[in-house]
């Protein structure tokens, strides 16, 4: 069912979502949180349907804020709110409100979306582009125990990470991250099986893929080793090398799909890494709703370490090391398996 709102408001919003659901016979609310989208008209499509089919894992109502920004100054003074209500099977799990910002509203969308949140209930904002520098200052940001954003989406997206590190909150997480959970579980089940020591690790991936750039960030933070960031022709990450004194541990994937791992002593064998689509990342980053400590922690590492490392990256662009050095603060690498078993990935 769907309810177009024209020069509406909050309160006359809230009325069609309780008669929505009486007229479709679920009078009761059964969603988990509440979701608000951040978007333009542009990416509005694909991130409502991304979110939808999250929604059958976490049933949720969905608030799409979109910004209309006007042309005129006679219309950039004119406050209007147009809204679409969808309940049933045009809302997936949940329901949905379509909120048009227009005029002078849209610098105070947060008085709009406040009386939308389901009572007692966590709310999770998401950007798929164009997120705010400071993601906890933003008024609508400030509203959500969980702010996920996309550096993918960046145009300059190592430009982007460092911009994160630096106003990290928190609750801040990215889906660049979250693509690379099935790789940090798969290297940290592989270190569990080897009583080896790392000395330096290898990430290989695409040019400006802030996964690549995360995962060498994360290694370099949990092995404390040195980890060479050089590129390839993609999708995505193509490979891992973790070099020990007893052999290589090499996780790799061409085509991805499906990845080969290789550990000295033991024989080749095959593992799904498929490459996930922004619906199965999101319903991932549903699950959790406290701050993702792992994150920061290599958020934070390797932002330093890439500044200092911009200098030389200029002048080998194939080659462009994530950490090469260790820091001093730091103390010598320790043991792979026990770094592995004492800071295993945060998100399985």
């Amino acid at each position: 069912m769907k309810i177009d709102l024209t020069e509406t408001n909050s309160s006359k919003i809230n009325a069609a979502l309780v008669q929505a659901r009486r007229d479709i016979g679920t009078p009761a609310i059964g969603m988990v949180l509440t979701l608000v989208i951040v978007t333009d008209e542009e990416n509005a499509y694909d991130a409502l349907k991304s979110a939808n089919d999250a929604s059958h894992e976490h049933p949720s109502r969905i608030l799409v804020v979109i910004k209309r920004v006007s042309r005129s100054p006679r219309s950039r003074r004119d406050a209007r709110l147009d809204a679409e209500v969808r309940v049933g099977a045009d809302a997936g799990s949940g329901e949905t409100v379509v909120l048009r910002l227009h005029g002078e509203l849209v610098d105070h969308a947060q008085s709009v979306v406040l009386p939308l949140l389901l009572p007692d209930a966590p709310v999770v904002v998401w950007w798929p582009e164009g997120a705010p520098t400071d993601l906890a200052g933003d008024p609508l940001g400030a509203l959500g125990q969980r702010r996920i954003t996309d550096t993918y989406s960046c145009e300059d997206p190592v430009e982007a990470l460092a911009g994160r590190a630096a106003s990290y909150a928190p609750g801040d997480t990215d889906l660049s991250w979250t693509r690379i959970t099935p790789w940090r579980s798969m290297l940290a089940a592989a270190l569990d099986q080897q009583n080896v020591t790392v000395v330096s690790a290898h990430v290989e991936g695409e040019d400006d893929n802030p996964s690549c750039e995360l995962l060498a960030m994360w290694l370099g933070d949990r092995l404390e080793v040195p980890v060479k960031r050089t590129v390839s022709a993609g999708p995505g990450l193509t490979s891992v090398r973790l070099t020990t004194k007893e052999g290589e541990i090499l996780l790799g994937r061409a085509d991805g799909s499906l990845a080969t791992l290789c550990m000295p002593g033991q024989p080749d064998r095959a593992v799904a890494l498929k490459r996930r689509d922004t619906a199965e990342l999101l319903a991932e980053e549903l699950r959790r709703l406290d701050p993702d400590n792992t994150y920061e922690s290599a958020l934070k590492f390797g932002v330093a370490t890439l500044e200092a490392e911009q200098p030389s990256a200029a002048a080998a662009p194939a080659e462009t090391p994530a950490a090469q050095s260790q820091p001093a603060a730091k103390p010598a690498a320790k043991p792979a398996a026990k770094a592995a078993a004492k800071k295993a990935p945060a998100k399985q």
